[in-house]
């Protein structure tokens, strides 16, 4: 018969070994969860520098402040794309998340200010195109 110390060594040993394995007693290794959002700009002629300019100094600082995490963000090297296209990736807790961070994000004063005041001289997106994904089992993301 074993002794409790060697009783309590054994469960130590699984405890360590589960949670090296990324375990934790009774649970499963959860995987990434988020939901990424893939967003396609497409500016009116000429306009995409200002579209970066409101990015660069409103739009990102917004997008954090109502839960959004920016991800990447991509300019197509197509000459078609090159100059009218902004590609990006933000993520989010859940579509729940999403939901609620657009929704809050719309009615800021902050983004309504930025926005009325960046097309001043004009519009500056003429399309936005909007796919919601989750990480495949196999992605290396996850």
């Amino acid at each position: 018969m074993r002794s409790k110390a060697g009783i309590v060594a054994s469960v130590v040993v699984v405890v360590l070994a589960a949670f090296a394995a990324g375990l934790s007693v009774g649970q499963e290794k959860k995987g990434n969860t988020r939901l990424y959002e893939l967003r396609t700009y497409t500016t009116l002629p000429g306009r995409l520098p200002s579209l970066h300019k409101r990015f660069a100094e409103h739009t990102i600082k917004l997008f954090e402040k109502h839960g959004m995490k920016n991800e990447m963000y991509w300019i197509p090297t197509d000459a078609a794309k090159k100059d009218n296209t902004l590609i990006y990736i933000v993520s989010h807790d859940s579509q729940e998340a999403a939901d609620k961070s657009w929704a809050a994000f719309r009615v800021d004063p902050d983004w309504q200010s930025a926005q009325k005041a960046s097309e001043a001289d004009g519009k500056i997106v003429e399309k936005v195109e909007r796919v919601y994904m989750t990480l495949t089992n196999y992605s290396p993301g996850k």
